[in-house]
């Protein structure tokens, strides 16, 4: 595999692993904090039986749709993502033999009882040939127990660690139609479900997390085809889109933005080609956070509070010994990197320099009074405005405020060029105090429309 295929599969894949281990471990990365207790979030899907009779909204499967451009011979890589639960107790030795404890110091190091996870991947390979596709393929995910022993510095064994996997069973469901016989578009529809032997009335959270897919994500890669996008799809696939029904799960484009042939179902909500920061050094298990702020305050913890972190998890140790080395330079490309920057004419020497984020950077823009041109009505700071948030934003809360009475309190435009209005809602007893102190929300000129008095 060469050239821009491989690459966008890099990237793919990168993307990927942050969904796979997103909160993972929070800082301050150490077992004992409370942020830490309760854990799993992300794409777990629980044994079948366990979730239809608890009570705490789990699922047991997740339903993946896209669309799909085939060409001839197309092929179809589909590869499913999870994470397996792995026990790690640490138990002391005694006169009868182990009891289990929540940490054991043994010379210089700590040892930790913790809940680690196992990466797991199973690729399937499917032909489109032209005829519709249903198949089911089994997951298994191996039961494994491993014993460790723990010796103190004169050889004498002061405990062990019982690392220990209990097997997980799937069905992976892959399923086509042709939807359109003049462009020859395809619906795939790729099912997951857990459907682990399961006999346990009112058993815990804790105790079928055990038996769970966690992190559960799939990479689909067509060679041979291009994916259209659910999120912004072309005027004439716009009703196929909205037709495809995903459950638990999000589609998104990923990789090369030419080819189009790949597709990341995350179960967290992303826009088409997410992308980690190239200035990022490593995962941080919370790809929300700002690496800078984050980093600034892991290397600040206390030598006690590292080395509890080191012996929490062998990943969380990667984590403080990064940042504990992190080169100055590093940490100065965290502080901030402009992607994208407008064409610019030659700086007059005379003219003092003016940071790029200040208002005085640049003359010609002026929130206040600008104005833009929506619908053949003129919307400036003052107009009344209906939001009406378009598919393509990725914030789930946006679509809460469709419909709702704003008023617009400048016009901005981002490095890109592109234009903004940041607004506040008309009915919000809060509007002046966010007003106040420039707190607004933002949205873009086609997602709003003009009220009457804005002419």
């Amino acid at each position: 595999m060469i050239g821009s295929d491989a690459v966008g599969l890099q990237v793919a894949r990168k993307v990927a692993d942050a969904v796979l281990y997103e909160g993972y471990l929070l800082y301050p990365y150490r077992a004992s904090s409370k942020k830490n207790q309760m854990r799993w979030q992300f794409g777990v899907l629980m044994p079948r039986l366990h979730a239809t009779r608890a009570s705490d909204a789990e699922t047991w499967f997740s339903q993946t749709e896209s669309l799909l451009e085939p060409r001839d011979r197309t092929v179809v890589r589909i590869t499913f993502r999870c994470l397996q639960l792995q026990a790690r107790v640490v138990e002391k030795a005694v006169a009868s033999g182990f009891e289990p404890v929540d940490s054991l110091e043994c010379g210089h190091k700590t040892h930790v009882t913790w809940d680690e996870a196992v990466e797991q991947e199973v690729e399937l390979v499917v032909p489109l040939d032209g005829t519709a596709l249903d198949q089911v393929t089994p997951l298994e995910l191996p039961e494994e127990l491993s014993i460790e022993e723990i010796r103190d510095p004169t050889g004498q064994i002061a405990g062990r660690i019982v690392r220990q996997r209990w097997g997980v069973s799937g069905l992976l469901r892959v399923a086509s139609e042709r939807l359109d016989a003049v462009s020859e578009v395809v619906r795939l529809r790729i099912r997951i479900e857990n459907v682990t032997e399961w006999a346990e009335d009112g058993a815990s959270r804790a105790q079928a997390l055990k038996r769970s897919f966690i992190a559960a994500h799939l990479l689909v890669n067509a060679d041979g085809g291009r994916f259209i996008s659910l999120l912004e799809p072309p005027e004439w696939a716009r009703p196929l889109a909205e037709s495809c029904e995903n459950q638990h799960t999000w589609p998104v484009l990923i990789g090369d933005e030419v080819r189009r042939d790949t597709v990341l179902s995350s179960p967290i909500i992303l826009y088409d080609y997410p992308q980690v920061a190239p200035e990022s050094p490593g995962d941080l298990f919370d790809a929300t956070e700002i690496d800078e702020i984050l980093s600034l305050r892991t290397a600040a913890l206390t030598d006690q509070e590292k080395k509890e972190a080191r012996a929490t998890d062998d990943r969380a140790a990667a984590i403080i010994d990064r940042t504990d080395s992190m080169p100055p330079e590093i940490m100065e490309r965290l502080h901030g990197t402009i992607r994208y920057v407008r064409d610019a004419t030659a700086a007059d020497p005379s003219t003092p320099e003016v940071p790029w984020w200040d208002p005085g950077a640049d003359s010609s823009v002026s929130p206040e009074t600008d104005a833009i041109d929506i619908e053949g009505i003129s919307v400036r700071k003052g107009s009344r405005v209906r939001l009406r948030p378009g598919s393509r934003r990725t914030d789930a809360q946006d679509f809460f405020l469709m419909s709702r009475v704003a008023r617009v309190e400048g016009v901005f435009f981002d490095v890109d060029g592109n234009n903004h209005l940041a607004v506040t809602l008309e009915d919000d007893p809060a509007a002046e105090l966010h007003e106040w102190y420039g707190r607004f929300l933002y949205f873009a000129p086609d997602e709003v429309e003009p009220l009457e008095d804005a002419r």
